[in-house]
């Protein structure tokens, strides 16, 4: 067994002792196919306002600009899917279900650290840097090349033991390690379940998301009023949106995390419609202290309240 097939083999042992449900490896290096497609993709204006999404165009598509001396991109898998749902009745306010427990940002970085040291424990020194949506990195591009799916018409990596619920994450590290092959098909087929169900029409093409037409983005990136032109079409999305997870086939697939982190808050598991519109302040610090809500504060919160209110009267 060549080295670099012995740093795949130990990448996956450390990724699976860390709880991590997938791991691939990929070849740092340019990703030459998707410039274009990101260049058309801006040059649309589908990030909105998102406009950090703009930012670092070279760095997004080549990860030696952010690793110097970059070999290896890791690619990893985590699921969240509850084991319970919060209520998700045509009536009910809802929340994403990403953001049930503790802000994943905070959750799995804190494992991509341990990664990093046991990878050096057992290796020696390695330069390298973690991601986790965080900085310019493609991450859905990087886990397809590296086998952990395919990339759907939602525009979300799809994997076929586990459909589509769970978070990417990333090592991009100076050590060589074999990489894995990339999934040759896309396993969506004629099936447009996902195009279909959009209620902002946010898909515009397979694979294609306007990102500023899109439930999570309005709900979440958006930071002055919710455009007129989607009363009725949050389908009471408070915050972040699963509707394309929901009706995609391959989400039959998913199954429980183990993760106690990502646990709702207790309070919020009886949490009633009135409960949301009262919502003061104070609850909201207590209920959302170290979840992923905080970052639409409680300001945009009340905001996507009152707009999915104003939907019914």
């Amino acid at each position: 067994m060549s080295s670099a097939d012995q740093h795949n083999a130990i990448l996956k042992k450390i990724a699976r002792q860390l709880g991590f449900d997938f791991c691939g490896i990929a070849k740092a290096e340019f990703l030459e196919e998707e410039a274009p497609r990101l260049e058309e993709w801006l040059n649309r204006n589908y990030q909105g306002q998102m406009s950090y999404l703009a930012n670092h165009f070279d760095k997004r598509l080549d990860p030696t600009k952010l690793v110097p001396g970059a070999k290896t991109v890791v690619s990893l898998i985590y699921n969240y899917y509850p084991e319970k749902k919060l209520p998700e009745n045509s009536e009910s306010i809802k929340l994403a279900k990403y953001a049930y427990g503790e802000d994943y940002h905070l959750v799995i970085k804190e494992k991509l650290k341990t990664f990093l040291e046991m990878l050096r424990e057992q290796i020696g020194e390695i330069d390298g840097r973690v991601f986790v949506d965080s900085a310019p990195v493609m991450e859905r591009q990087w886990a397809q090349k590296a086998g952990l799916g395919w990339i759907g018409k939602n525009s979300l990596l799809l994997n076929r033991k586990m459909g589509s619920f769970f978070f990417l994450a990333e090592l991009i590290i100076d050590l060589e390690a074999t990489p894995d092959t990339p999934l040759a098909k896309d396993y969506c087929g004629t099936c447009t379940a996902c195009i279909d169900a959009c209620p902002t029409d946010a898909i515009v093409q397979p694979g294609v998301v306007d990102g500023s037409r899109c439930i999570s983005y309005l709900t979440i990136e958006l930071k002055e009023a919710i455009p007129n032109e989607f009363k009725g079409q949050l389908e009471n999305w408070a915050f972040g949106c699963d509707i394309c997870q929901d009706v995609c086939p391959w989400n039959r697939f998913s199954k429980p995390h183990h993760e106690p982190a990502f646990l709702p808050h207790p309070d919020l598991e009886g949490f009633t419609n009135q409960d949301w519109i009262e919502m003061t302040e104070e609850t909201f610090r207590k209920v959302f202290k170290k979840s992923a809500v905080k970052r639409t504060k409680f300001a945009g919160l009340k905001r996507n309240i009152e707009f999915i209110k104003s939907n019914k009267s």
